[in-house]
């Protein structure tokens, strides 16, 4: 059976495809499992993950899929996804290491020390397993060059990374075990974000990907069905995030508080920590309080194993920058190369996309958080310069006088193409010349996205672009490199982890 993008991939168990049925009847053969009314308090819940009866618990069949499915069930390119989000989130930390709200978390982790279970990257001192993935986590957000989901504009890859090599450290788990981790972990949190999709406005997307890395920490630890699901129950009750602080420190502060949340829930659900019946999915839940509305909760458990989120959804950042803006970003470059003009030539820069009614963000960025989420900035740049790179997130590109000008000239189209897009991202820019010309050019899913295909050719650019500022030697590069190219092979993932320190 193909997915919605006519991809032949499908998870099976000893050759048997797994459909939700199955799951379900699976579930429910085991001791009750679905058992009808969710889990029971902290008395039962010691009992090897006992539930008790009532209606069905969507959270703890998610659990019991996700603990049920088995590293050989996933597809290849589930796999080769997992790989290109490691070395994206390396590339991204190693440009946000020398960020200063990167360097405040990480000088706060050292100084308040504690058990050495995982390495801080890049620095090599070992802290508490959740504080490195609280400060490794904030390392990638901060250079906002991670990945991100083109359907819940989350970043479920830099808080994957960050807490799977944490916990993976502690648990001595293999390479194997940590790329089902972050397929199973990306699986939990697209679910819980499409839940959540038409829900209430204002909440950040780092909301999201903590369930990532509670689903994933649970995974790596092992935790009973029962656990995993308390797990998520304990990130919905602790997480936060507010989307008004996206244009600050806010954003990496929120981001690695959730990788930081989704660890801890693990922790404590591996030591018996309980909290009530569904705080997902049920009455009351993060679903309902912040969801899509009556049914959400029902796409928890849609159709498991038909298709996988990582594989369908998942988009890397050719380029720094706030991701929704890149579906229109390509299409300015490719307008710009059609024109062919100088900047002093460009008359107008019309802009529009699915419900584009405004351009969003700063005219005048007073600096990089601002220059990065300003679609004016992003257009601008690329109508004068014909490309969009790394170089674009410095100051002198921000300050450019040419860009500057070219600015003042983004508008949204009154007229705008009859367009039908598909993703939230898409977008069309024409240029109109000072001669009346018109260049036109739309991009619907961007490049690096999974509905085009990401192409390691460029993760591979992305990494060796941003991974010298780590102020590793470029052998070490390379090797880093080639061990998360060839993870499934890795018996142990310090193997990769000690690479990611200084030289001894």
């Amino acid at each position: 059976m193909t997915d919605a993008f006519g991809n032949g991939n499908r998870a099976t168990r000893d050759g048997v495809p797994i459909g939700r049925r199955a799951v379900l009847r699976g579930a429910m053969a085991t001791a009750g499992a679905l058992a009808l009314g969710g889990i029971e308090p902290a008395a039962a819940a010691a009992q090897a993950g006992a539930v008790g009866a009532g209606r069905a618990d969507a959270t703890l069949a998610l659990a019991r899929f996700l603990n049920g499915t088995a590293y050989r069930d996933l597809p290849p390119l589930a796999i080769e996804h997992a790989k290109m989000i490691l070395a994206s989130t390396f590339a991204s930390a190693a440009a946000g290491s020398r960020i200063d709200s990167a360097r405040i978390l990480r000088d706060l982790a050292k100084e308040q020390g504690g058990r050495p279970e995982a390495a801080i990257w890049f620095d090599g001192t070992r802290v508490p397993v959740s504080a490195a993935a609280r400060v490794n986590a904030g390392l990638s957000d901060a250079a906002a060059s991670d990945d991100s989901d083109i359907r819940n504009t989350a970043h479920e890859g830099t808080t994957l990374a960050a807490a799977c090599l944490a916990v993976g450290e502690r648990a001595a788990s293999s390479g194997p075990q940590i790329l089902r981790a972050m397929v199973l972990g990306y699986e939990a949190a697209g679910r819980i974000g499409e839940a959540r999709q038409g829900g209430r406005p204002g909440l950040h997307a780092s909301q999201i990907v903590a369930f990532a890395g509670a689903a994933a920490a649970a995974t790596l630890l092992e935790l009973t069905d029962a656990q995993m699901a308390h797990a998520l129950g304990i990130v919905a009750t602790t997480v936060g995030g507010l989307a008004t602080g996206t244009n600050s420190w806010a954003r990496e502060y929120m981001g690695a508080n959730a990788a930081l949340a989704g660890v801890d829930a693990a922790l404590a659900a591996s030591r018996g920590y309980t909290v009530n019946e569904d705080m997902v999915g049920g009455a009351g839940g993060f679903v309902e309080v912040f969801g899509g509305g009556a049914g959400a909760a029902a796409r928890l458990t849609a159709d498991l194993g038909q298709s996988w989120d990582i594989v369908d959804f998942l988009a890397i950042k050719l380029w720094p920058g706030a991701h929704p803006f890149s579906g229109t970003l390509e299409a300015a470059v490719n307008a710009a190369r059609q024109a062919n003009v100088p900047p002093d030539a460009v008359a107008q820069i019309l802009v529009a996309g699915q419900g584009r009614t405004a351009v969003g963000g700063s005219r005048r960025p007073k600096d990089l958080v601002e220059a990065i989420h300003s679609l004016p900035y992003f257009v601008a740049s690329a109508v004068a310069d014909r490309d969009f790179t790394w170089v674009h997130a410095t100051d002198a590109k921000i300050f450019d006088p040419a860009v500057t000008r070219l600015m003042d000239l983004v508008e949204v189209d009154p007229a705008p193409p009859p367009v039908q897009y598909r993703w939230n991202w898409g977008g069309t820019v024409t240029i109109v010349t000072t001669s009346g010309k018109r260049f036109t050019s739309t991009v619907d899913a961007p490049r690096g996205s999974a509905p085009r295909g990401i192409a390691w050719s460029d993760v591979e650019a992305k990494y060796r672009a941003l991974m010298p500022q780590s102020a590793l030697a470029p052998k070490r590069i390379d090797e880093i490199l080639a061990v998360v190219r060839g993870l499934e092979r890795v018996k142990q993932v310090s193997e990769l982890t000690r690479l990611l320190g200084p030289a001894r």
